[in-house]
């Protein structure tokens, strides 16, 4: 049986056309035959996260619905940033990049591996990710922290300029 998950994946970049990229990565991810998109919020000018000498982000959240297993989807996000040019460089927590693809949510599970941890640990804690994420899905219940309000409660978000819907 190949059951379906939502997945909900958060979507920056702040190094070319951003607006494009994320459009462009967000067509690749519903044009796969186990992945259905089922929502996008609005886009988001954002600061950036850690060193602050690079260009402001431009962020997003979107709903998939998908047959995909929560790893062979992180592969399937990390091919499409590979294929904009993402290097990801170990040393380099919070730099600038292309595109960033993250899954912060996958159904109801709770997942802790090596490469994957689900929900998304920094998920509570970026108003980029909530805001956005509130827009597409208000009463969401995110397992282990609860509603998704509670965060949001406990953010600012005094920086997030809305680009478009």
């Amino acid at each position: 049986m190949n059951l379906s998950h939502l997945a909900y994946i958060g979507l920056g970049s702040n190094q070319g056309d951003s607006l494009t990229i994320l459009k462009a990565a967000l067509k690749q991810l519903a044009e796969h035959s186990a992945i259905e998109l089922q929502a996008v919020s609005s886009f988001y000018q954002t600061k950036p996260v850690g060193p602050q000498d690079q260009p402001d982000y431009v962020n997003a959240v979107a709903c998939f619905s998908t047959r995909l297993s929560a790893q062979a989807l992180l592969a399937m996000l990390l091919e499409i940033e590979r294929l904009h040019g993402r290097v990801r460089d170990p040393h380099l927590r919070w730099g600038p990049r292309t595109l960033d693809l993250d899954l912060l949510l996958y159904g109801n599970e709770v997942i802790q591996d090596s490469n994957l941890i689900v929900p998304h640990p920094e998920l509570c804690k970026r108003a980029f990710v909530v805001y956005p994420l509130l827009e597409i899905a208000p009463d969401l219940i995110l397992p282990k922290q609860g509603n998704l309000k509670n965060c949001q409660a406990q953010l600012n978000a005094g920086d997030l300029i809305k680009l478009s819907s």
